[in-house]
């Protein structure tokens, strides 16, 4: 899925497949956490058991509202994450990684201060 085309100078997600995404020139496997101005690599969480310290990398770009891409589909994580991001003053949208990355650009070229926190597996591991 093609999703932009446009020249930013800010991190912008140009196409989705599962398992990668495309940030600016470069694809990226697995999961991620981008922001306009940072790339991070790696992360990694149970998406049921998500909480706000397995979203310290995040919360210390001091985003106003994050956006968690929990892969293909929809899946809801533990409701107390968004009580813990609300009492730090930060929102949270629960999306498909698709939906979350045509969000986040939308957001990035708003100027806002978003993350975009992708879970984004393998095909072969979301069928394990």
């Amino acid at each position: 899925m093609q999703l932009t085309r446009e020249t930013s100078p800010a991190n912008v997600i140009r196409a989705w497949e599962p398992g990668r995404i495309r940030v600016l020139e470069r694809w990226i496997e697995g999961n991620v956490i981008v922001s306009a101005d940072r790339l991070i690599e790696g992360w990694s969480a149970e998406l049921l058991a998500v909480t706000a310290g397995d979203l310290h990398e995040a919360i210390a770009l001091n985003p106003e509202i994050i956006l968690l891409g929990t892969g293909p589909e929809l899946t809801l994580p533990d409701t107390e994450l968004m009580a813990e991001l609300a009492e730090q003053r930060i929102g949270l949208e629960v999306m498909s990684t698709p939906a979350a990355c045509r969000t986040y650009n939308v957001l990035v070229h708003e100027q806002r201060r978003v993350v975009a926190v992708l879970l984004n597996p393998a095909p072969s591991a979301a069928r394990r």
